[in-house]
């Protein structure tokens, strides 16, 4: 009988166990790029800017002095759909689109009309009037300083000669126009100034645009010449009268003060070839350009009226904004913004007036006889006499006497105790 020996398999080669097992480019896998996801869309469309109407020979109008017509939600809301509301679109948007990339040194002094030249005369006249009403002691108060309502008084008196200086001789027109002119430096009971004030200088410009004083190839020079010149002033009185803003929205708003030199700034810098939103946090570029872009220039003024170093800490609004891609954003947000923050919000347009220049729409309110004796000589009444228009959490609006005090004050008072030298630091920034 044979013996067999069992089978014994062969070890697996090298070659037969590296076939066996996936390459390791097979065993990973595939990388692919990531999909971007699109920027959220903003469900607010961008404002359009209508065109100017057809300006009504001055001999038609029925002048008045104006009063408030905005007395409750449905007055707004027919202002918001009326021939007015879409003129004063017009005339800001207008303007601005008249400097988009358009720095101020752009206008020289040649280039300016008469009229215009006459405007700066009359705002260097008012700078002027400041050293007649010094403020009183401060005693370290950070609230407005009573000595402001004898600077408005002068500005009054003076707002007739003015007026005939730009060829206005009827004496209810300048009545009318005057108006706003004196609307337009701040509330004389409150001491206080905000974004609806900067809208009356404009819509002081707007009549004497509709009076054929100043003309569309004035626009130019009343955005970089006219409003540069009515901001200093403005900045003047803030710091020498310790304006409080109109509202207490404070660091989260936009501004304390002012909103229009943002968005006539944003036009300025649309196509800039090297200044982008983020030039904002950069100390060199502000002072290179701030004289010639008004968006820069108030952003220096902001940083020179806080007490703590940097825009994320007092302006964390603007800081958000310069992380913009472009300027036309900004641009197109500044649009927004306007419509919905300025002409939208009730407690800033229930002080607005209406004349015969700027008319009020059909059915809204009147204001009732003896009313004003209740209200400030700027026609601002307490914080009752407008109904059913609650607050949306964000602020107190201008509108229910409820006292802020001022940043620059508190700046102002600090470099008197010899503490102004350097802004304070965050401890954990």
């Amino acid at each position: 009988m044979t013996s067999t020996t069992p089978a014994h398999s062969s070890p697996p080669t090298p070659q037969a166990t590296s076939s066996a097992i996936p390459p390791l480019s097979a065993r990973i896998p595939k990388l692919e790029p990531r999909k971007r996801r699109p920027p959220p869309s903003n469900s607010i469309p961008l404002p359009e800017t209508p065109a100017l109407p057809p300006r009504p020979a001055a001999s038609s109008y029925a002048f008045k002095v104006p009063t408030r017509r905005i007395l409750s939600k449905k007055d707004h809301d027919l202002f918001l759909n009326s021939p007015t509301y879409f003129m004063i679109l017009a005339w800001i948007f207008g303007l601005a689109r008249a400097v988009v990339d358009t720095p101020a040194s752009a206008v020289k002094d040649e280039d300016l009309s008469d009229n215009v030249k006459a405007i700066l005369s009359m705002l260097q006249d008012a700078e002027a009037m400041l050293s007649q009403c010094p403020p009183d002691e401060q005693g370290g108060s950070r609230f407005g300083n009573k000595a402001f309502q004898g600077f408005l008084d002068l500005a009054r008196d003076r707002a007739p000669t003015w007026h005939k200086a730009l060829g206005l001789k009827d004496d209810a027109a300048i009545a009318e126009v005057s108006t706003y002119l004196n609307h337009s430096f701040g509330n004389r009971s409150r001491i206080d100034y905000g974004s609806g004030h900067e809208l009356n200088f404009l819509v002081w410009l707007l009549c004497l645009y509709q009076l054929d004083v100043l003309q569309a190839s004035d626009f130019k020079a009343i955005v970089l010449r006219v409003f540069r010149q009515y901001l200093s002033l403005m900045r003047l009185v803030q710091m020498t009268y310790y304006l409080e803003p109109a509202g207490s929205h404070g660091v989260w708003g936009l501004d304390d003060y002012q909103f229009l030199p943002f968005l006539f700034g944003a036009a300025q810098l649309l196509n800039h070839p090297y200044i982008t939103p983020r030039a904002i946090h950069q100390d060199l570029s502000i002072e290179e350009s701030g004289d010639d872009f008004l968006y820069l220039d108030q952003v220096r003024f902001v940083n020179s009226t806080k007490t703590v170093k940097g825009l994320r800490w007092h302006s964390p609004l603007l800081d958000d904004i310069s992380s913009a891609k472009s300027w036309s954003k900004i641009d197109g947000g500044m649009r927004r913004m306007f419509v919905a923050e300025v002409l939208g919000k009730l407690p800033v347009m229930q002080h607005f007036l209406f004349g015969s220049i700027v008319p009020a729409a059909d059915g809204m309110s009147q204001e009732e006889v003896g009313e004003g004796e209740e209200n400030d000589s700027d026609g601002h009444a307490g914080h009752d006499h407008l109904q059913d228009h609650g607050h949306d959490g964000t602020g107190w609006g201008d509108c229910c006497g409820i006292k802020v005090p001022s940043s620059i004050a508190a700046a102002q008072e600090a470099r008197k105790m010899g503490k102004g030298d350097s802004l304070r630091r965050i401890p954990f920034d």
